[in-house]
């Protein structure tokens, strides 16, 4: 009997790509491949990739410069680059290293099984069209294999917003919302196979519309209500959201939908009107804290988190001191701070740049201020009581560790509780990245 081939996948960046790899794994195991931990035991190797950070592409030619002496060893040994710098790089990759075998754009990964089947044949194989058929029905019909208790479900990719900094309308191409039922679907099939706990996933999640049973236009919100009803599923949370997208109805649900987590990732950006707008943001300062006291009007305890970009080209010490002043004024559980690096091709590419050194010492600031408010926050929340969704063991002997409502990471000690339980703990301790409980019952 022929041993089965083993599928190595190695993913980068954000929380669409974990799920772009689970669906990549689902279609190879569907034609016989295993997964494996590490690179040196694969056949298959694939880098699914992000461009969004700095310098993303070299790191990924970096990564293949490594990869390919693996093939002295192993003569059969595919390697392949999926995701956003095989949609932007396509042929190049292949030319700049011969090692590669394998080029596939993220909205072409269910090709994969036949692009497969041409490596075997002895050719290489190219995929980065933006293809008429729905990827996600291509795939439904997978092997079904027990789950963790949360999971990541895309309903929404693409973008139409093309901020000045951004690639993704050019990778991953404009919206595109799935039909209700659809999603629906694979949310029941994903709570059969134990998840409690869904994260909608878009590049504007809340800029969904997809189509309901009726054929009308569904909102982000109906679908969450839709989700609501399913038995069996506790959890659900959204990400990543535009301010310019946020509903009343959204804010509503916040308020009085009961499995929809009291936490809201909402990128603002930069606090200086004056780069929101060279950003096209399509939003100000006062308008998004106008949002933010809205939604907390609705649900005042909601955790909120957000992205700032330091260093944008033509930003100045009263641009930043702008940024510092939002982010004071918005109290931020959680946020992320990056940089300005530019992306070849991007209206913001073209302008002039601020000084490196300066950009790095803005982000010091900026990374300062929000690891304060983190600190605050999780010491805020000693002595209160939360519920812990139990997602796997901790390091030491009967403590076990999950999620809060709140995002929070938390250890409970003493913990009879078993991975998927949803444990009413007590918090004792605010530790620099987690929060620490007993539980109570």
């Amino acid at each position: 009997m022929t041993a089965p081939k083993k599928l190595f996948i190695k993913t980068y960046g954000c929380q669409m790509n974990v799920y772009d790899s689970e669906r990549m794994s689902e279609a190879l195991v569907a034609e016989g491949y295993v997964e494996t931990k590490t690179a040196e035991d694969a056949d298959m190797i694939l880098l699914n990739t992000c461009h969004i950070r700095e310098k993303a592409a070299e790191k990924v030619y970096s990564e293949l410069g490594r990869l390919k002496s693996l093939k002295a060893d192993n003569p059969d040994l595919k390697i392949g680059v999926a995701g956003c710098v095989a949609q932007a790089e396509g042929e190049e990759i292949m030319r700049r290293q011969p090692a590669v075998d394998l080029v596939v754009g993220p909205q072409s990964y269910h090709r994969l099984p036949q692009m497969e089947a041409r490596l075997r044949e002895g050719h290489k194989a190219l995929d980065t069209d933006f293809p008429p058929e729905d990827k996600f029905e291509e795939l439904k019909a997978r092997p079904k294999a027990r789950r963790a208790p949360s999971a990541f479900l895309t309903v929404q990719e693409g973008c139409d917003k093309f901020c000045a900094f951004c690639v993704v309308p050019y990778t991953r191409g404009a919206e595109v919302s799935r039909p209700v039922t659809r999603v629906l679907d694979e949310a029941r099939d994903l709570v059969e196979r134990g998840v409690r706990e869904i994260t909608l996933l878009g590049q504007n999640v809340n800029a969904y519309h997809g189509a309901g049973a009726d054929g009308n236009e569904q909102t982000l919100a109906q679908l969450i209500w839709a989700l609501n009803d399913i038995d069996g599923l506790e959890r659900i949370r959204f990400t990543t959201s535009h301010p310019n997208d946020m509903r009343d109805d959204l804010i509503e649900a916040h308020r009085d939908c009961p499995k929809l987590m009291p936490y809201l990732h909402l990128p603002v950006q930069s606090g200086s009107d004056k780069i929101l707008k060279r950003m096209n943001r399509s939003h100000t300062a006062d308008s998004y804290l106008r949002l933010i006291e809205r939604i907390r009007a609705g649900r005042p305890d909601i955790l909120l988190s957000g992205d700032f970009i330091v260093g944008f080209p033509e930003e100045t010490e009263a641009d930043f001191q702008a940024t510092l002043d939002l982010i004071e004024a918005v109290n931020y559980g959680y946020a992320y701070s990056f940089k300005y690096s530019t992306r070849p091709g991007t209206p913001a590419a073209e302008r002039a740049q601020v000084d490196p050194d300066e950009a790095d010492e803005r982000l010091q600031r900026i990374q300062a201020l929000i690891t304060r408010q983190q600190q605050d926050i999780q010491q805020s929340m000693v002595g209160r009581d939360v519920s812990v969704l139990i997602e796997k063991p901790g390091r030491f002997d009967g403590q076990m560790v999950g999620k809060s409502e709140y995002l929070h990471a938390v250890h409970v000690d003493q913990c009879n509780a078993r991975i998927g339980d949803i444990l009413p703990v007590r918090i004792v301790e605010a530790k620099r990245n987690s929060l620490a409980a007993v539980a109570l019952s």
